[in-house]
């Protein structure tokens, strides 16, 4: 009988951890889901605003120029961070498994904003989750150089290039590089040319990477394993040129219509969860829900001043978001 009594005291101890364990799991998958609540609102405004500070700046003149000139030119890009997009509103109603410390709503930093920080605050296996939200870039603008490179191909086309290195942010880093292929529509009209009068249309790809410290989350289980994510943006730009020359002097108008591809991923070294629950799968599988695809018009207008084989090019875009772009091109 005694030994019925243990065994029955055994079975029910197990059944108990069992029912805690699936209860902890439960509420993991709620903390996964307020992540990705919580990377929504933070991660997008500066992918958002990566496709404007990839989009300026590509093509120096629509006018056609002389078959295999070879353009090299040293590019400065100045980004604009507007004051909308720096943070976002967070409420305990907004979560399944955090709380604001010591208050029920928060004003948080997005990517894009300053590096204030509060606790966010849960329970799993009877012990605290805390910790802070993540900083953002804490600058006023967001300055990356580049190199650019051009060569003119038969029948009026030209080759664009552009790559920059990794450049790192106050709290990320930053990546641009693409290509594309211009076309000079002026050359079949004499007239237009005749009153150095040039139009293009060009069509231009381009990969932004964008990378982010995100949440350090430490459970009884161990840590999640999502500190760092990852923005990719792969964008298509189709713009159509104008420009008129005066002298040494060309001013150059340009209407940019550009379709997005947005991914969210994270990455980096995986927590010590990873024995328990494929925590990076699993909410890289739940941020395919806001990779939302994204058409922008934007208005670009560029200044360049032609001095011997240099020239000097300042350009402006604006939409959405503002962004300068600053370049020093020698044609070779």
């Amino acid at each position: 009988m005694k030994n019925t009594l243990k065994c029955f005291a055994v079975f029910l101890f197990f059944l108990k951890l069992n029912a805690q364990t699936s209860n902890d799991f439960e509420q993991i998958g709620y903390l996964l889901s307020d992540a990705l609540l919580y990377s929504e609102r933070y991660i997008i405004p500066i992918t958002d605003a990566a496709v404007y500070q990839s989009s300026s700046g590509w093509i120096l003149s629509p006018k056609k120029k002389e078959k295999w000139d070879f353009t090299l030119g040293i590019h400065t890009n100045v980004f604009f961070v507007p004051k909308k997009n720096r943070n976002f509103q967070i409420k305990n109603s907004d979560f399944q498994f955090f709380e604001v410390e010591g208050s029920t709503s928060a004003t948080v930093p997005s990517a894009l904003g300053n590096n204030d920080q509060i606790y966010l605050i849960g329970e799993i296996g009877g012990e605290q989750v805390r910790f802070e939200t993540p900083q953002g870039i804490n600058q006023e603008t967001v300055i990356y150089p580049y190199l650019q490179v051009s060569l003119e191909l038969p029948y009026g086309f030209e080759f664009i290039g552009r790559y920059s290195t990794k450049t790192k942010l106050k709290k990320g880093d930053y990546q641009v590089y693409g290509a594309g292929l211009k076309y000079n529509i002026s050359q079949h009209f004499s007239n237009w040319e005749a009153r150095k009068i040039h139009l293009a249309i060009a069509t231009i790809y381009s990969k932004e990477d964008i990378s982010f410290d995100f949440l350090d989350v430490n459970t009884s289980y161990g840590n999640l394993g999502i500190n760092r994510i990852n923005g990719l943006v792969d964008t298509w730009h189709f713009n159509f040129l104008m420009s008129k020359e005066f002298k040494k002097f060309d001013l150059n108008g340009n209407f940019i219509l550009n379709n997005s591809r947005f991914e969210y991923l994270v990455n980096g070294p995986k927590g010590s969860i990873e024995g328990l629950i494929p925590v990076q799968d699993v909410i890289n599988n739940l941020l395919t829900r806001i990779a939302k695809d994204k058409t922008n018009c934007i208005f670009e207008i560029t200044g360049v001043y032609h001095i011997d084989k240099l020239a000097l090019q300042s350009s402006f875009a604006f939409g959405k978001f503002a962004n300068l772009n600053l370049g020093v091109q020698y044609q070779f």
